[in-house]
């Protein structure tokens, strides 16, 4: 198993990519502690782990909240003794430009997409400076690669993600410590209905994908999964694209 005796914090773990990545972490032999608000909905993806076999811990993790995040990981170590894996995985999309994003939302989306990802960061840090390393995941986004002409606050947002997941990298390399980025094209999660609502929207989107085709999470997982395994052990500050050919055109 290529996450064997290896334990992992997931936030947004309760649907979509982040529950993918669960699922998929612990049939590779890690313990997942699952982050997420919805709570109903992350129990269940633990109790899924439990049943198939697996070790798992819900804990509710609102990503704005440093107290949060200290809970969150204080749990995790309680719980398992040990924290390997972070995956910054919880966001949130919408959809305006420069002139119709209001103040309002571009805080928001900033608050969770890179504020987010800065406290997570943040909270595992000493820990595994103090363990000898670990691997950071941040789920990033092709739109923290390129522009757009719908998502001005989300754009920037995934930008930070990019760059704050390449100073991390430079800064903590001599402790051990891996922090790398993944890119994701349109995915089939409830994100993407939200975001393009409607099938015309949706089959414009597509038509913009080389292979034709919307993304499914577990596909977005076996990246994640990659960077935090041993497998990826000389790859740290990259930015892995799993786009079906978006940025390429």
């Amino acid at each position: 198993m290529r996450l064997e005796g290896k334990v992992a914090l997931i936030s947004g773990a309760a649907r979509g990519i982040g529950a993918a990545q669960a699922l998929l972490f612990a049939r590779e032999g890690a313990k997942v502690g699952i982050g997420d608000i919805r709570e109903d909905e992350g129990r269940g993806v633990a109790a899924e782990i439990t049943a198939a076999g697996g070790e798992s811990l819900f804990v509710r993790l609102d990503v704005t909240s440093e107290q949060d995040w200290a809970g969150a990981v204080d749990a995790v170590l309680d719980r398992f003794g040990r924290l390997d894996i972070l995956v910054n995985n919880a966001g949130i999309a919408e959809r305006a430009t420069v002139e119709d994003t209001t103040a309002d939302e571009w805080d928001r989306m900033m608050a969770v997409n890179a504020r987010g990802v800065f406290l997570g960061t943040k909270a595992v840090i000493t820990y595994m400076k103090s363990a000898g390393g670990g691997s950071i995941v941040n789920i990033s986004s092709i739109s923290g690669l390129i522009g757009s002409s719908w998502a001005t606050a989300y754009n920037a947002s995934k930008g930070a993600v990019r760059l704050l997941t390449k100073s991390t990298a430079i800064q903590y390399a001599v402790d051990g410590i891996r922090a790398n980025s993944v890119h994701p094209g349109p995915i089939q999660t409830p994100m993407i209905l939200q975001v393009f609502p409607n099938a015309e929207t949706r089959e414009s989107r597509m038509s913009a994908v080389p292979m034709g085709r919307f993304g499914n999470p577990e596909e977005v997982a076996y990246g994640a999964l990659y960077l935090a395994s041993d497998e990826s052990s000389y790859v740290t500050g990259s930015e892995l694209v799993i786009d079906g050919g978006a940025t390429a055109v």
